[in-house]
């Protein structure tokens, strides 16, 4: 039986350390570590490495249900392919074990809180970009785009296409410039 451990953060300015050092102190054999945001498990290569390496008898261990999936979908397939594997699931700070009938229901209501966490954030998120809108504090991304080289570009008679690859921008937004003026 061998015990793997996974790890993630979400953004580069957070820290590792203390989910692997709480891995290392579960006794894992290896730990694997990535850092990707995002409520599925889409382009986390770490955990479906995980996943397929699982055997019977093993034991996948994150310190927390959060950092496995953030949608009830996502942690019921991991939960899914854990189990066809005959391996477990354990969290070193939520009491979970998946080897135990408490543990899969604990593990089931954590993973609807932590789905309904994250759409809450979403949700406030969204209402302060409105409200910061409304005050015109938050005007979006600000435009890359060299407006009058575009149009220096056509008067000299180049066309979308070629001011497009001059510029290193999308054929659309030379259109959309143009359009525009």
């Amino acid at each position: 039986m061998a015990r793997y451990g996974y790890a993630r953060v979400s953004t580069t300015e957070q820290n590792l350390d203390a989910q692997t050092a709480a891995l290392e102190a579960a006794g894992c054999d290896l730990i694997r570590t990535e850092t990707k945001s995002g409520a599925s498990r889409e382009g986390r290569e770490e955990l479906a490495l995980l996943l397929d390496f699982l055997r019977t008898g093993d034991e996948l261990v994150v310190t927390r249900v959060d950092r496995l999936a953030r949608s009830i979908r996502d942690l019921q397939e991991v939960v899914h392919q854990v189990r066809t594997k005959g391996a477990t699931l354990r969290a070193t700070e939520q009491p979970i074990d998946t080897s135990t009938a408490a543990g899969k229901a604990f593990l089931d209501m954590l993973g609807v809180f932590a789905e309904f966490e994250l759409n809450i954030r979403k949700e406030r998120q969204l209402e302060g970009i409105a409200k910061a809108k409304e005050r015109g504090v938050y005007k979006g991304r600000p435009a890359k785009i060299d407006v009058d080289r575009v149009k220096a570009l056509r008067d000299q008679g180049m066309g979308a296409t070629a001011i497009a690859r001059e510029m290193g921008i999308g054929r659309a937004s030379v259109y959309r410039v143009l359009d525009e003026a």
